[in-house]
């Protein structure tokens, strides 16, 4: 059975509420399992009482500080942050960190920002050998939300992948991202399933719920569950309709 994770940035939330508040109502909704972005600014003690009190599972939470890996400047600090967020995430039972590599920077080659990022990601998985905790780099696309992004391509990110060659280090793979920058998901994905520790979805245009756009979502995840992925599928879109009945639709689309 698929696990759909909702992303409570966006679902379930009501102006003025905290995520706790979000965690208890994706419960209410019959989800299983929820996933936030970054953790600082938020109430670590309260989320813990949420998932503890509702059984909720938390998928993910990204990788602070959100800094550009392409620059070797900033790896030290990265470093010291990615040792705060395992913490964290083994404290809420994450089981998968979600980093960005960072801009295209001017004045560097992308073989020197290549290097960086792959220099960067084998040093964090020193820090996340024997966690329990994944890191997934996440490709975006540059055409819409992300312009001047430096990892557009999802080869690439399997490419920087296979040259990191840790298991503690893979991919987030976002279906609307990989769709907008025309690609394919079983031409991208082929023979790389393993490489994928977490999967977003999201329509196009307007990065809204599944079925209300043209993405193909409901086969192309099809496709990743058929192939071997067995891992849970973040709901990471803007919703256009308020309420429980809402996401159910939306997974219901995804299910075909």
């Amino acid at each position: 059975m698929r696990r759909y994770s909702a992303c409570i940035e966006w679902l379930f939330a009501e102006e003025g509420d905290s995520i706790p508040d979000r965690i208890r109502r994706a419960h209410a909704a019959g989800l299983t399992a929820v996933e936030f972005w970054r953790w600082t600014g938020k109430d670590v003690d309260a989320i813990e009482v949420a998932l503890k009190e509702t059984g909720l599972a938390l998928t993910s939470l990204v990788a602070e500080p959100m800094i550009a890996l392409t620059d070797a400047a900033n790896r030290q600090a990265w470093l010291a942050g990615l040792a705060q967020s395992v913490a964290v995430a083994r404290r809420l039972g994450a089981p998968v960190l979600i980093a960005q590599a960072g801009d295209d920077l001017p004045g560097l080659s992308r073989e020197e920002q290549r290097r960086s990022l792959t220099e960067t990601l084998r040093a964090g998985a020193d820090i996340l050998k024997g966690s329990g905790v994944r890191l997934g780099v996440e490709p975006l696309n540059i055409r819409i939300d992300h312009i001047g992004y430096f990892l557009d391509s999802t080869r690439e990110g399997l490419k920087i992948i296979d040259d990191v060659a840790r298991p503690e280090i893979g991919i987030v793979y976002d279906i609307y991202h990989s769709a907008v920058m025309g690609e394919r998901t079983q031409d991208v994905l082929e023979g790389c399933l393993d490489r994928i520790i977490h999967v977003h979805v999201a329509d196009h245009p307007g990065r809204n719920e599944p079925g209300s756009g043209d993405i193909d979502l409901a086969q192309r995840l099809g496709w990743i569950f058929a192939n071997g992925y067995d891992g849970a599928v973040g709901l990471e879109y803007r919703p256009t309709k308020p309420g429980a009945d809402a996401v159910k639709a939306a997974i219901a689309a995804l299910d075909g």
